[in-house]
């Protein structure tokens, strides 16, 4: 198969991961989890967990692909050789999601939108919203702790959880996400901007190939490259997406356009011009591609990945 083709497989086996890790929709409190579901299931480009598994199959190698080849157990998830690294994967979506739920919010960006659908809380409320995105939070860390059911290596299992719950917290996501909202209609300067978009959108990015790498049997100073690669990479994709927010439409991106500018926020566009950020996205791609050929096995489809991001209309 070609990546393209790779690409589409592979996304549809995502999918079907991520939904096996949904949450019932029953007893009294199906409300939220119908919010929850809602969120997750109205799409992505779920190129996070994507990485994680591509990334574990370059240390791990690549067993049997598409599901002919994956033993099911009885409650639909792989017992095959990536049974450990599939609760990840949906776990990373659901801490992805959440922090989607509580940035549309109206004390956030106050975005009624979201991959063409309404958001969380149009769709349930303010207050179901809020609930959906922290019931997200902690689903995701129950859903990571499922892979200790599956591992023979528990210690490498927990370790994962340690470095989720840290690029996610105050030394990740949300420790980005606060200087970003602090900063709102403020100048910032180049040094917290890198911050921000290192924190609120690299993090994710990091962790998720970091994990990929610990359960697919990398070494420390392998771990760091991947750490290093993923940085360059989360940092093309968000200013990438300070692009399409100027140049996009909100039909293509499915979410409303010119959010940044409402905002008054500080964008890599905004500070230093869309010429300028396009070279950045270019540049920060090829870094991230230049650690990927120092690591073994085959990079093609993660390389089409990265590309796809400088790339990208939506």
């Amino acid at each position: 198969m070609n990546p393209k083709e790779r690409l589409e497989q592979y996304a549809g086996e995502v999918e079907s991961v991520i939904r096996a890790w949904l949450p019932p929709e029953d007893g009294y409190q199906r409300t939220v989890a119908m919010a929850m579901n809602y969120s997750v299931k109205a799409g992505g480009k779920r190129l996070r967990p994507l990485f994680m598994r591509e990334v574990y199959r370059l240390f791990a190698g690549a067993p049997g692909q598409g599901e002919e080849n994956r033993e099911k157990g009885k409650s639909g998830q792989s017992a095959g050789p990536e049974a450990a690294v599939e609760p990840f994967m949906a776990a990373i979506e659901m801490i992805h999601t959440f922090s989607l739920i509580h940035d549309d919010l109206p004390c956030m960006d106050n975005d009624s939108l979201r991959r063409g659908q309404p958001t969380t809380w149009v769709k349930y409320g303010y207050d179901m919203a809020v609930l959906a995105g922290d019931g997200l939070a902690i689903c995701a860390f129950e859903t990571a702790a499922r892979a200790l059911e599956v591992s023979d290596r528990p210690e490498a299992v927990a370790r994962c959880m340690g470095l989720l719950a840290r690029k996610s917290g105050v030394e990740g996501m949300i420790g980005g996400q606060t200087v970003d909202v602090e900063l709102s209609g403020k100048p910032i300067d180049p040094e917290r901007l890198d911050f921000i978009y290192r924190l609120k959108t690299g993090a994710l990015l990091e962790v998720s190939m970091m994990i990929g790498a610990v359960l697919g049997g990398a070494d420390e100073q392998q771990v760091e490259a991947v750490e290093k690669m993923a940085s360059c990479v989360g940092q093309a994709f968000q200013i990438q997406d300070d692009i399409l927010d100027v140049t996009g439409t909100t039909e293509t991106l499915g979410k409303p356009v010119g959010s940044d500018e409402k905002n008054e926020k500080t964008t890599y566009v905004s500070l230093y011009g869309i010429e300028h950020a396009r070279r950045a996205v270019r540049e920060l791609s090829l870094q991230g591609k230049k650690i990927l050929d120092s690591l073994p096995g085959d990079h093609e489809f993660l390389e089409y990945l990265i590309d796809m991001l400088i790339t990208r209309k939506k």
